[in-house]
């Protein structure tokens, strides 16, 4: 493979995962299924879980509880390590660590609303819960379409510290 035709496929790789991650974060954890290839699986060994094809993970990922749409995260990914095995393949191991908190009262965050403005006079509010952290890493094979895209045909959820995670 060109080494410019190298670099461009791993960064296109690299950008998917990112991508991923962002719908994650940003609630709108159903369109991580177009990331996916038509029989792409999601597979969590602990637990023995996975979900394959875009039609199961566009449903599992699009039916969280009500109770947890209250819930929000920030992931921070790292060491993003992409390896080009062909043209038209890649696996990549990536690491992170997601912090998730509740925020039925998001004005008792800090920094969020008027109770929290420099120019009054009581203490700012404290946070309404402690953050929930999970780190791990995922393991990753992706495909590139006829049409060039990249996307995830298999990725693998590892949590070596956090316990399971039902909705990652």
């Amino acid at each position: 493979m060109d080494p410019i035709e190298q670099l461009l496929a791993e960064r296109a790789c690299r950008r998917l995962l990112l991508d991923l991650v962002r719908s994650l974060d940003l609630d709108e954890p159903a369109s991580v299924a177009e990331l996916f290839t038509e029989d792409g699986t999601w597979t969590w060994p602990e637990g023995d879980r996975r979900i394959t094809g875009r039609a199961a993970l566009r449903a599992h990922f699009g039916s969280r509880p009500a109770a947890e749409r209250h819930t929000r995260s920030r992931s921070l990914m790292s060491s993003v390590h992409v390896e080009v095995t062909s043209p038209d393949t890649a696996t990549a191991t990536s690491y992170f660590t997601t912090f998730r908190v509740d925020d039925h009262d998001r004005t008792a965050a800090v920094g969020a609303g008027p109770r929290n403005d420099p120019r009054r006079s009581e203490p700012p509010a404290p946070p309404a819960a402690e953050p929930d952290v999970r780190i791990g890493h995922y393991e990753d094979t992706l495909r590139r379409t006829p049409d060039g895209t990249w996307l995830l045909a298999a990725r693998t959820l590892f949590l070596p510290r956090g316990g399971p995670a039902p909705l990652l």
